[in-house]
């Protein structure tokens, strides 16, 4: 029995170390790429150490900084637009008896049913009709099409996970129904709007392909340029440009986590 139990506890070491390897093995090698001055086959680590690509990632002649003001200017106009959706359509779908409610909600998933190349070609076959291309409004309504999905999605969620009773004890006590949203359903569904909020920010500051075929070659952000940056083989940079990316990503998942709860996600779909 003991035999039997030590076997056990060592598969699971391997399977726990195999999987610690998997997440943290891509990590830990972009983060030695991120201060790897020289380095090349078949040697194991950098051959020289240094902080001389940071300084030309960022230095005011090179396009890291523009990009990622772009990136964080469309990020925050794409959270702003798909609120204006998706805190109505929400309180609708979330409070409201909808007729065909469960329909609306399929809706906004539609754009994730299908390969997002096809989808973001189509897009920008569209836009380049009405001059959307190589603008801001036309990247932010591409990145507000993505985040649609998360932000109506659980901002009906969080509506929903509002007690009736407590609408009920305020308008009983006189209060108009728009008195009633504004002090109590809003104010208890705002962590999952929030939470919304930040998914839809991480999804823009990410997405890449609706940039690429809507805002190539006017708009340029991070992703666009870590994905040249890693075609031409500088990985240097391209390492830099993915940590860039991954320090908020990881930062607002955190954020996210105690921003809704359990009774909030299991309203999401139902």
């Amino acid at each position: 029995m003991t035999a039997r139990l030590k076997s056990a506890a060592l598969l699971r070491g391997i399977v726990l170390g195999l999987f610690a390897f998997a997440i943290f093995g891509p990590i830990a090698n972009m983060l030695l790429w991120t201060v790897a001055e020289v380095w090349y086959y078949p040697h194991k680590l950098p051959i020289e150490w240094g902080f001389s690509f940071w300084e030309r990632v960022f230095r005011p002649q090179g396009n890291a900084r523009v990009s990622l003001i772009n990136s964080v200017i469309i990020a925050l106009l794409t959270v702003a637009a798909s609120l204006l959706v998706a805190v109505p359509a929400g309180f609708a779908l979330g409070r409201g008896r909808l007729p065909w409610r469960s329909l609306f909600l399929l809706l906004f998933l539609l754009p994730q049913a299908f390969p997002s190349l096809a989808v973001h070609m189509n897009i920008a076959r569209i836009f380049y009709g009405f001059g959307l291309n190589g603008t801001y409004t036309g990247v932010v309504l591409v990145h507000t099409i993505q985040g649609l999905v998360f932000s109506v999605w659980i901002s009906t969620a969080a509506f929903a996970a509002v007690d009736y009773e407590l609408e009920e004890a305020a308008r009983n006590l006189g209060a108009s129904p728009f008195h009633v949203f504004r002090t109590i359903t809003f104010p208890l569904a705002l962590p999952g709007i929030l939470a919304s909020a930040i998914f839809v920010f991480l999804i823009s500051l990410d997405e890449f392909t609706g940039t690429y075929f809507v805002g190539v070659p006017d708009i340029t952000t991070l992703p666009l340029l870590l994905f040249t940056a890693s075609m031409e083989g500088n990985y240097q940079i391209a390492s830099i440009t993915a940590l860039v990316l991954l320090v908020p990503s990881v930062a607002f998942m955190l954020a996210v986590e105690k921003f809704l709860k359990a009774d909030v996600l299991a309203r999401i779909g139902a």
